[in-house]
């Protein structure tokens, strides 16, 4: 252990009110050299453990701390022991209509939890809450980024580096180069309008210098320029609110569950994280577009399974997204009776690979085209137990979900979307996407949504969303992984420490991807 952990060490127990003894300090380093990627969390639970003991003295020697510690490592060990227990906390499903929603408050600066029931059909407050709690989401996120927050002493912003959001009410009468942020629409054609929590004002994006991503109506962004005495804001360069570390977000929302997996105490995430690393053999193979009603793609998904049936170690996970079918389930579709017997054969092939039916999980994500519910509005409902019910006969523990939907791996957090939006956003476009950094479309379709903190930042008019659901679509604290299932080309992409990406449609070029969340490893697979 260097220098620097111990300092960090001998720093976290004195705030504590604790003074260690050699001993005791080799004691606790030896401890921490098991946790090298959790050091902080394990002091932290480490002084949490000690505090519960009936000390003498608040100068701590080696047996207090080496109790402790035997504690510690004697309920790591039972957990390893009884793998039935962790593999149970190793892989949960969350379906999106148990997400729970969380409003923030800008007096108080806090984010608190929605209770009651939220209705399907919401009021037209509903709606007028959706984009006041995306935008007061990510207001909230850039008020504490360091170029856009105000300077504690008054100084010359241009000095500090600093560009503090003015509310576009008080634009009125200033002059000067000034940043605002907004939502971007085009409320008349080639007429661009920025709108806060306070007012609205045209823009001019003419001469602007734009950030990666596609600009939509409805998408957030940040602009800087300045205010023309005809009452248009003149843009020199905007882009998408900047993205906050995970680790800054979770650490302000310590007890919040965002993501619906429930709270883990300090010391199950340290456990978890320690099993997650040793989960080198876990595997999800993830496929999108498996038409049951076609032959040719029925076949490809044999020669998979049979090929994942004869490796040494099977995936943990399949995850099968829709569409389901080759022809769009809506009021023309007559085949649902057929559709079930399909569903039916499916779960004949997957039980006829034992080793695959005993050792892996099946997860089934319904496409937009799917028989999901009444319309294509999101979040989408879990496939009908009607079309199901075949296939549970043979696969009693598929899992069938919502779209999208979210796994919680160990202490990993994984976001699964089946929608064709790289297709639409690009339709959708009010600006031609920058070049200057990345050509690539799905780069832009990645760096949009992790901005935005939102799957679907498209126009409730192109996509419509349940007004009351719409945070089931939030990304934020930004998960480890997000899985866009959609037609267009297969692609992975890094950003910001985010994996992404986009398995391909397996029945038009039989593309998919098998992922090892252990090490964030994508492979690009084919047949």
């Amino acid at each position: 252990m260097g220098a620097g952990t111990r300092k960090k060490v001998q720093r976290k127990f004195k705030i504590r009110g604790y003074t260690l003894k050699i001993d005791a300090l080799e004691e606790i380093l030896s401890f921490l050299s098991r946790f090298e990627d959790a050091e902080d969390e394990a002091i932290d639970l480490l002084i949490d453990e000690i505090e519960r003991e009936s000390l003498k003295s608040s100068i701590l020697d080696k047996e207090p701390v080496q109790r402790v510690v035997n504690l510690l490592l004697e309920a790591e060990a039972a957990a390893e022991e009884n793998p039935s227990s962790s593999s149970r906390s190793a892989l949960r499903v969350i379906d999106a209509f148990i997400v729970p929603k969380f409003c923030y408050d800008p007096i108080k600066k806090v984010f608190y939890e929605h209770t009651g029931k939220l209705p399907i059909h919401g009021d037209a407050s509903a709606k007028a809450a959706l984009y006041r709690d995306r935008f007061q989401l990510l207001l909230q996120r850039i008020s504490r980024d360091r170029h856009f927050s105000r300077p504690a002493f008054d100084t010359e912003m241009t000095e500090t580096g600093s560009c503090e959001i003015s509310p576009i009410q008080s634009l009125i009468g200033k002059t000067g180069r000034k940043w605002i942020m907004g939502v971007i629409s085009q409320l008349e054609d080639g007429h661009f309008y920025l709108e806060d929590l306070t007012a609205s004002v045209e823009v001019n994006l003419s001469n602007a210098k734009i950030t990666t991503g596609l600009f939509v109506e409805n998408t957030v962004i940040v602009a800087e320029g300045v205010m023309f005495p005809d009452g248009i804001f003149q843009v020199n360069t905007c882009g998408f609110p900047p993205l906050e570390d995970r680790e800054d977000s979770l650490a302000l929302l310590v007890g919040l569950d965002f993501f619906g997996s429930g709270v883990l105490t300090m010391e199950e995430t340290i456990r978890l994280a320690g099993l997650e690393k040793k989960a080198v053999n876990d595997m999800f193979v993830i496929l999108s577009d498996i038409w049951l009603d076609n032959e040719e793609t029925m076949t490809k998904l044999a020669t998979v399974l049979d090929g994942y049936e004869n490796v040494e170690v099977v995936p943990s996970l399949f995850v099968l997204m829709g569409n389901f079918c080759s022809r769009p389930c809506n009021l023309s579709f007559h085949s649902f009776s057929s559709l079930r017997q399909q569903f039916g054969k499916l779960g004949e092939m997957i039980g006829a690979h034992q080793r695959l039916k005993e050792n892996s999980q099946f997860l089934f994500v319904p496409g937009p085209d799917d028989a999901a519910g009444p319309s294509t509005v999101l979040p989408r409902c879990a496939l009908p137990k009607y079309l199901t019910e075949e296939l549970q006969k043979h696969i009693p523990s598929a899992i069938f979900s919502s779209n999208p939907c979210r796994i919680k791996f160990y202490t990993q957090e994984i976001v699964f979307f089946r929608q064709d939006l790289l297709y639409r956003m690009r339709r959708a476009c009010l600006i031609p996407p920058s070049t200057e950094e990345t050509s690539d479309p799905f780069e832009h379709l990645v760096a949009t949504i992790t901005h935005q903190s939102h799957l679907c930042p498209l126009p409730l008019t192109v996509q419509p969303i349940i007004w009351n659901y719409d945070h089931c679509l939030r990304l934020y604290p930004t998960p480890h992984t997000i899985v866009l299932g959609d037609r267009s080309e297969q692609k992975a992409f890094k950003y910001t420490g985010i994996t992404c990406f986009n398995p391909g449609s397996f029945s038009n070029d039989s593309t998919f991807i098998a992922y090892r969340p252990c090490t964030q490893e994508v492979e690009l697979s084919a047949l």
